[in-house]
């Protein structure tokens, strides 16, 4: 099975823009891979989707994050039959950053990634080969915060004002990966999330820190359904996907990790995690 990709543009009638998705999918149909500026994937732009309906899986980036940084493991998981959609956070991005820190921006988050699963459903491509009643969400950072939002996660605002959100019954499973939970301090904060979570934090991480994980722990209804390892070497940025030589230098901190540490290594290792946590979480 090889890796294809359609790139859409979803409609936030609120905020009266458009922003984009990656979408990636299974097709039988190979290529040499496309460029994105310095970033080149291994996949087929447009190709025809592979016969069968597949589960559907939205990656949610930290802050300033893209659609593109988390693609080696969206590509492993398009390959063995997920339709991936990689978003980016309008006003929360690498190319723009004025609600960071806002209240709207923690209630825009999870309300794109709902629109994204919505789009999937509707889109004349997708609609016919997506379960809509199988979703996960892969957050990073405050991406986890954001699949804890969607899943029946109540935070509080800035202020310390609740966040009343509802949650989407489409989301059967959350993959966290150095979640920020600092939203979710108040004691019932999570009690409505119920689903299985596998999440993964960094040994070496000074932006979301231990205590942050035993916040998620302490405070959902059954730490029983909660998976969770601390990758050892790991700093924050490890769980992005490696970058090209020519971006990767100690100027830019995305693209480092504590010494000695292979993000390229463990990223082969990471997709096949994600792989079989899906499996079975969403079987």
């Amino acid at each position: 099975m090889f890796v294809g990709s359609r790139r859409m543009q979803i409609d936030d009638a609120e905020l009266a823009i458009r922003f984009p998705a990656m979408v990636l999918y299974p097709t039988e149909v190979g290529s040499g891979g496309i460029a994105y500026g310095q970033i080149t994937l291994e996949i087929t732009g447009n190709a025809p989707i592979a016969d069968g309906r597949f589960p559907i899986v939205v990656i949610s980036h930290g802050r300033g994050g893209s659609h593109l940084i988390y693609r080696t493991f969206a590509a492993h998981l398009a390959k063995h039959g997920y339709i991936v959609a990689s978003l980016e956070h309008p006003g929360d991005n690498h190319r723009e950053n004025h609600f960071w820190g806002t209240r709207d921006n923690l209630v825009n988050r999870p309300r794109h990634v709902r629109m994204t699963i919505d789009a999937l459903c509707a889109d004349t491509v997708f609609a016919k080969s997506v379960l809509p009643d199988r979703a996960a969400v892969i957050g990073h950072s405050m991406g986890g915060y954001t699949a804890l939002a969607v899943a029946g996660g109540h935070p509080a605002a800035p202020s310390g004002e609740p966040i009343l959100l509802l949650p989407d019954p489409r989301v059967r499973a959350l993959a966290l990966l150095a979640p920020a939970t600092s939203w979710y301090q108040q004691a019932d904060s999570l009690r409505h999330v119920r689903l299985p979570i596998l999440m993964l934090t960094a040994e070496h991480d000074s932006h979301t820190p231990a205590w942050q994980a035993q916040l998620l722990l302490d405070r959902v209804p059954d730490p029983r359904q909660v998976t969770f390892r601390t990758v050892a070497g790991a700093g924050h940025f490890s769980f992005i996907s490696p970058f090209p030589a020519a971006m990767t230098h100690a100027d830019f901190a995305p693209s480092q990790d504590p010494p000695g540490f292979d993000r390229a290594q463990f990223h082969s290792q990471l997709g096949e995690e994600l792989l079989a946590f899906l499996n079975r979480t969403l079987a």
